[in-house]
């Protein structure tokens, strides 16, 4: 059996490509319009709130190699545990939307999103044999029924991964105090990770495959790659209560290309607010949700039917 590893694919694609062919939204930031004077609207709450994802073991698939603890499949995820000897295990989940995100294991407990929304998701874990060919060691089916649309991209996973103790979470309170709404705190970590974190185009040509980011090492040292400002960013936003999703695909035009997406109550997702080119962010005008005052950001924005959407995490 042989199947495409996506998530390398995200790490390399977003890394090289976008460096070069996405320069053209560097000049698309949110200066367009200046923010609206809140000074007399309350304070919305700063403090973090970090959910945990708890392996109850109520709810397993099972065998001498791998356990599936889907007891909390509800809040938008799935742990796993895998325990065998092969150096290349692979998950696969595919859910109602029928896209397939293929995630190397680890070993140890390993948390990951269930992001396609309610309905039957198919969960394999596969060992490798030899060259590019595995065999899969489980194959299971699962119903599931969200609680929230939103919690898959408000827990802690595989690739965006932090508890209470992570200092990101911290950072990202001590840049929510004094907000008055979500955009402003959306702004503030975006221009937080904007000005104090730089591209480390070394760690671009060497990475490996497998490769997850640690939000604190990224904060502490100032520089990372694409995948480590994707992870910052979602671990500020999502412990202030912020559903953000990082979405990989493509535009028109066939150019491979990420963004984030928040959850603004009343608004609901807003796409494309936050686009990455592989070495910036650039934070687009909020109010293109609304109405696009630029005919160049509606050319690459518009509504959104420019994006052809792959992987959302």
């Amino acid at each position: 059996m042989r199947f495409i590893h996506h998530s390398n694919r995200y790490i390399m694609s977003l890394c090289g490509l976008l460096l070069l062919a996405m320069l053209i939204f560097s000049g698309c930031g949110s200066t367009a319009h200046e923010n609206p004077d809140k000074s007399s609207l309350p304070l919305r709450p700063s403090v973090p709130v970090v959910l945990i994802p708890t392996a109850d073991g109520t709810k397993t698939f099972e065998n001498a190699k791998v356990r599936i603890d889907y007891s909390n499949c509800s809040e938008g995820y799935i742990i796993a545990y895998y325990i065998g000897s092969s150096q290349k295990a692979r998950l696969q989940i595919s859910g109602p939307d029928r896209i397939t995100y293929t995630y190397i294991m680890h070993g140890g407990q390993e948390v990951f999103p269930l992001p396609s929304g309610s309905g039957q998701y198919e969960i394999s874990v596969y060992e490798n044999i030899q060259d590019d060919q595995y065999a899969a060691i489980l194959m299971e089916s699962l119903e599931v029924s969200l609680k929230d649309d939103h919690s898959a991209f408000l827990y802690p996973s595989q690739y965006v991964w932090f508890d209470e103790s992570t200092e990101a979470v911290k950072k990202g309170e001590e840049l929510a105090t004094g907000c008055h709404d979500d955009l402003e705190v959306v702004e503030k970590v975006y221009t937080f990770v904007k000005d104090n974190i730089t591209y480390d185009e070394e760690k671009a040509k060497t990475v490996k495959a497998g490769y997850l980011p640690v939000v604190d090492d990224v904060l502490s040292s100032g520089t990372g790659i694409c995948f480590d400002y994707a992870a910052l960013m979602a671990t500020m936003l999502r412990t202030q209560q912020i559903p953000t999703r990082l979405n990989v695909g493509y535009t028109g035009s066939g150019v491979y290309h990420a963004w984030l997406s928040v959850y603004i109550t009343d608004t609901g997702w807003v796409d494309g607010y936050i686009q990455f080119d592989g070495k910036d962010w650039v934070l687009m005008d909020p109010t293109f949700a609304a109405s696009f005052g630029s005919e160049r950001l509606q050319k690459y924005i518009g509504d959104n039917s420019n994006y052809i959407l792959k992987y959302t995490y």
